[in-house]
């Protein structure tokens, strides 16, 4: 009993002796029940929806208006217009906007003389909350224009026709980004957090440490070493997870080529993300512990399960500077749409962007003594 006792209280007071490791135990169950709470659930806001208006006529301009109106007041959606249908459609297909609603020409004449009037609304459905939020709003918005119709010679009322640009996205399909970026997550965590402490507690960087090997060429090293872990994860993520989801095509070698630019940029980014965190760590138990905070913070408003427009503003502006959020959106332009470098040229770009400063800030922390 006595023996059994001393281990209780050594680790008991190894715990004492980590504030940051209390800490923490305390605030995760907190952090995830509020996290958790909003990320699931919310209303998609503010989604932008492109308007080509081909027709012009005073029942045009009144639906119009009336979308004005909704996008005021409840928020659902934004509207831009475009002159043309083409250049809509590729700044659909871009990611730039979630929709282009089509009024086409005679859509006036139409009404008025009650032929089956019809818009079109082009969604990305790749979204399957964006797109169910779209055509909900829309179809509840037609039933007050058609209150008034002239009198019918064929119908009078409005209808709206869908058309998906992309084939229908299960939701298995939907969360498989986020679990290559999670995957890629686990191994920087445990190549750039936990062996990178747990080397530096039992002493063999002290090797490194009396070379005349300048800290930048440490740091980059060390950085390296955990991406090529992160990229072999992250590249049986995304061959294994295309193949379970039924992506198609999953082994078309222009894809594979732009899905492992995606990995390997995503890799050295939360690589050198998490030798920034633990630069200045020393005690392995904090690795561990930071890990279910991170996953928490950083995956879930990252738009890996659930839009980031439905999301309260103060998770909007966590997803703003999270890493993963970038990394998602990339992962999902190329395996859910199967689009090209400018679809994510802005997520690369910021994800070099960051890998370049928080090498840059561990190396500024990076300490020469243990």
């Amino acid at each position: 009993m006595h023996r059994i006792w001393a281990i209780i209280e050594r680790d008991l007071r190894r715990f004492r002796r980590s504030p940051t490791l209390v800490l923490v135990s305390m605030i995760m169950p907190v952090l995830q029940l509020v996290v958790l709470g909003h990320a699931f659930g919310g209303r998609v806001k503010n989604l932008e929806i492109g308007v080509v208006d081909q027709d012009h006529g005073v029942p045009a301009v009144k639906l119009k208006e009336m979308f004005q109106a909704v996008a005021a007041n409840a928020r659902a959606f934004e509207t831009i217009a475009y002159s043309d249908q083409a250049s809509a459609l590729r700044d659909l297909h871009n990611g730039k906007i979630s929709g282009v609603l089509h009024i086409p020409p005679h859509f006036s004449r139409r009404v008025l003389a009650g032929a089956n009037p019809r818009i079109a609304l082009i969604e990305d459905n790749s979204d399957q909350f964006a797109s169910a939020t779209l055509e909900g709003t829309l179809n509840a918005l037609l039933g007050p224009y058609n209150q008034t119709p002239p009198p019918p010679r064929l119908s009078g009322a409005v209808t709206l026709s869908v058309v998906e640009i992309y084939p229908y996205v299960p939701y298995v399909q939907y969360l498989l980004p986020g679990s290559i970026v999670l995957a890629i997550f686990v191994s920087a965590m445990i190549g750039g957090g936990i062996i990178f402490i747990d080397d530096k507690a039992r002493g063999l960087h002290e090797g490194y440490l009396v070379t005349p090997i300048r800290k930048f060429e440490l740091i980059l090293g060390f950085t390296l070493a955990g991406a090529a872990k992160a990229i072999v994860a992250g590249t049986v993520l995304v061959v294994a997870g295309s193949l379970i989801a039924g992506i198609p095509h999953p082994l078309d070698p222009l894809r594979l080529a732009r899905l492992m630019l995606m990995v390997v940029t995503t890799a050295l980014a939360l690589i050198s993300m998490m030798f920034l965190l633990m630069v200045r760590v020393s005690d392995p138990l904090i690795p561990r512990a930071v890990y279910g905070v991170l996953s928490t913070v950083l995956f879930y408003p990252s738009g890996a399960v659930y839009p980031v427009k439905a999301f309260p503003p103060w998770m909007q502006a966590i997803a703003v500077v999270d890493p993963f959020t970038y990394a998602v959106h990339g992962f999902k332009e190329l395996v859910l749409k199967n689009t090209g470098l400018a679809a994510i040229g802005t997520d690369l770009g910021v994800l070099v962007g960051f890998t370049v400063l928080t090498m840059a800030l561990a190396t500024v922390l990076f300490r020469r003594t243990l």
